[in-house]
């Protein structure tokens, strides 16, 4: 991997050098866009509206308007504010690792410690995972400043960066107001269905069908030159029929979903 950002995590008195690095990729087969008549490649430009002219990256400004009023601002302008200078993750506080809302987390990215000796590294891992606390820290990347959540994965420390809070919308919505009795038969039922699937998580046991599918078409183009049928390539495992808008009882879709499941294991444990 490459590091894209180095830096220092700072605590009190304590510096922990470090280099950043992205913990996620995309895995989505690319596509790009192309006419429908000829095939032929489509491509934005970036065009300057007053002299018409195609104008490179390197030759771009930002700009702010506000009452008409325009402000240009170059990259040596964004460059030079004192946050964007700064090399240090800060830390703000260490908080109870439950507070931190699973809604308001973003990008990942992995910190390798960046000194000769890793100790302080290791002891900020070790605290972290004895206290069962998640640091929030403060830090400026690609000219944001960003919140984040610094914790524990294995032997490394992950940097997962937060939306703020007003980033996060209230979920207000006027059927949450109802209200809605719930049987304690229906409890049961529904505790039971839960209870029937329960597992330990295996993330590397679940794929992502779409791409699965979109790589098995390109192959079958590829190998079939460009005509081909796509219920072969697919089969028509997996189609389900619904009735639009039949209501079903709550009662037994819950049943049906519990009996189904015990089907299911009893099947599984037989074989």
């Amino acid at each position: 991997m490459r590091s894209i950002w180095k830096g220092a995590l700072t605590f009190g008195l304590v510096n922990v050098p470090v280099k950043v690095y992205s913990a996620t990729e995309d895995h989505d087969v690319p596509l790009h866009q192309v006419h429908d008549e000829d095939g032929g490649r489509i491509r934005y430009k970036r065009t300057c509206e007053v002299c018409g002219e195609v104008v490179a990256y390197q030759n771009i400004d930002r700009a702010y308007e506000d009452d008409g009023q325009r402000v240009v601002l170059t990259k040596e302008d964004l460059d030079a504010l004192p946050a964007e200078r700064s090399r240090e993750i800060d830390v703000v506080e260490f908080v109870p690792t439950e507070q931190v809302d699973l809604l308001t987390l973003d990008k990942a990215y992995y910190l390798e410690p960046d000194s000769k000796s890793p100790k302080a590294y290791v002891l900020l891992r070790k605290t972290l995972e004895q206290t069962d606390r998640t640091a929030i820290v403060r830090f400026t990347l690609r000219q944001k400043t960003r919140l984040a959540a610094l914790r524990v994965r294995g032997d490394v420390l992950v940097l997962q960066t937060l939306l703020w809070a007003d980033e996060v919308r209230e979920a207000s919505f006027d059927s949450l107001d109802e209200d809605v009795k719930i049987s304690k038969k229906e409890l049961e039922l529904s505790a039971s269905l839960v209870d029937s699937y329960s597992s330990d998580f295996d993330p590397e046991a679940f794929v992502d069908e779409y791409q699965k599918e979109l790589r098995t078409l390109i192959d079958a183009k590829i190998e079939a030159g460009d005509t081909f049928d796509v219920a072969e390539t697919f089969g028509e495992e997996g189609e389900e029929t619904q009735k639009g808008g039949e209501v079903i009882d709550l009662m037994e879709a819950l049943r049906a979903s519990v009996e189904k499941s015990r089907s299911k294991s009893k099947k599984r444990d037989a074989g």
